[in-house]
């Protein structure tokens, strides 16, 4: 079986419905028999290379909310985080074009590192003190992913490089009727919305497993999109 998973490293409920997924599987019968793949989606894919703001600031600005109140959303989705086992600041991220990430990661895909380097960004991004939108980190984090140093470099340098692969997902998402991530396509017969909790996914596969006759679409889940930037409920 094969489950597509469409995202972007800027959307918090991919960070979180990537944990819960996994979660998912692990509790599938036939997980060894799954293939995962990871396909791209930008949540902002106009915004200038290079040109970051304040994550609290952006959704300040976005959702018409003091500072106060866009910390309070974040402080929510933080906890949501943790409450899966994962790191997530508050304080100190930014926020900015990924192109070139989706870039790297299809880079990883192609050398079976794709994973690696996914989840090295999430951390960098949402836990750590570094920021995914310098190059040098993102040369780091590939190095750390098992990727070669100049091939990282290479592609950096070049922004023609995998980016018809990273148009090519994002077309599909169109597609496929995807406005939101995280969106996970189970063999091409199930499409499940959001970050959905663990115990969806276990059922979801389940189903897709049984070859059974499409069953009715899950409720979306807490996911981000292009017009109204990550949906996060009120603290």
């Amino acid at each position: 079986m094969r489950v597509e998973i469409w995202s972007d490293i800027a959307c918090p409920w991919c960070y979180i419905g990537k944990a819960r997924f996994a979660k998912g599987l692990a509790g599938f019968a036939h997980r060894d028999e799954v293939e995962v793949v990871f396909r791209s989606f930008e949540l902002d894919p106009n915004s200038a290379k290079g040109a970051t703001a304040p994550v609290v600031e952006m959704l300040a600005k976005k959702y018409g909310r003091t500072l106060d109140e866009a910390r309070g959303m974040e402080e929510h989705v933080a906890a949501t985080a943790r409450a899966e086992g994962l790191e997530y600041r508050t304080e100190g991220r930014d926020h900015g074009n990924t192109f070139d990430i989706h870039r790297l990661l299809h880079l990883a895909a192609a050398r079976g590192r794709q994973e690696e380097l996914l989840d090295l960004a999430f951390r960098a991004n949402f836990a750590e003190e570094r920021s995914v939108f310098d190059p040098e980190v993102l040369l780091a984090l590939g190095v750390e992913a098992g990727l070669e140093e100049a091939e990282v470099r290479a592609v950096l340098a070049d922004d023609s490089a995998y980016a018809a692969q990273v148009r090519a997902d994002e077309r599909e998402a169109a597609e496929l009727g995807a406005n939101a991530v995280p969106f996970f396509v189970l063999d091409r017969r199930y499409g499940i919305s959001g970050g959905q909790p663990a115990e969806v996914f276990t059922r979801a596969l389940e189903q897709a497993w049984a070859d059974q006759e499409p069953a009715e679409p899950t409720p979306t889940a807490d996911a981000c999109t292009p017009e109204g930037a990550c949906t996060v409920p009120q603290p």
